[in-house]
């Protein structure tokens, strides 16, 4: 037993196809298989927070300042972490919302749609 670390989608499906999974499942697995974090810088914090929730309903996480929930200051830097798949899920997700937050669903995309 030992931890595989993968760092690329390609390297998630040669591993998977290695292994002797079927075919047709390594589209499937691969985007499970890669982990990123992705930091968003200049958020408002109102966005921050909806951003945040709808991460946490599809398993991932999003790192905030300690004081996001008071609103005292505007913007922040926030911190994405999740699988391509989970990211993918949320760009699905930030993309029903306003304008503000479907612009970050936007960068976002072209970021995750970047890794291969």
């Amino acid at each position: 037993m030992h931890i595989r670390e993968i760092h690329s989608l390609e390297e998630a499906h040669q591993v998977i196809k290695k292994i002797g999974s079927d075919p047709n499942s390594i589209p499937i697995m691969g985007p499970k298989m890669v982990h990123r974090a992705i930091q968003v810088d200049n958020v408002v914090l109102q966005d921050a927070i909806i951003i945040k929730q709808d991460m946490l309903s599809i398993g991932g996480e999003v790192a905030v300042p300690k004081n996001t929930f008071e609103l005292h200051q505007e913007k922040a830097s926030i911190l994405l972490s999740g699988t391509l798949h989970q990211h993918r899920l949320l760009i699905t997700k930030l993309k029903r919302h306003y304008s503000r937050i479907k612009k970050i669903a936007f960068e976002l995309e072209k970021i995750v749609d970047s890794i291969t």
